[in-house]
């Protein structure tokens, strides 16, 4: 059960990598400029695009795993 759990978290995760990395990218350029309005100099945020693709490539690649993991529960 748990693994169909993860397998659909991960699809989801692969479906709404477009929405899910914009809002992360919003929130995440929030946090840079209240740090550099205190003078905490901190690296740029991620272009949205790069962004977009690391979301997708994780939901894949749980998805992948979870696949495997309940083929080999089926197959052993």
């Amino acid at each position: 059960m748990l693994e169909v759990t993860r397998l659909a978290m991960g699809l989801l995760i692969a479906f709404f990598h477009k929405p899910l990395a914009d809002y992360i990218t919003k929130q995440d350029a929030q946090l840079v400029a209240m740090f550099r309005q205190r003078g905490v100099n901190v690296p740029d945020t991620m272009r949205r695009e790069t962004a977009r693709t690391l979301y997708f490539a994780m939901g894949i690649l749980v998805a992948a795993v979870e696949l495997a993991r309940i083929y080999t529960i089926i197959h052993s």
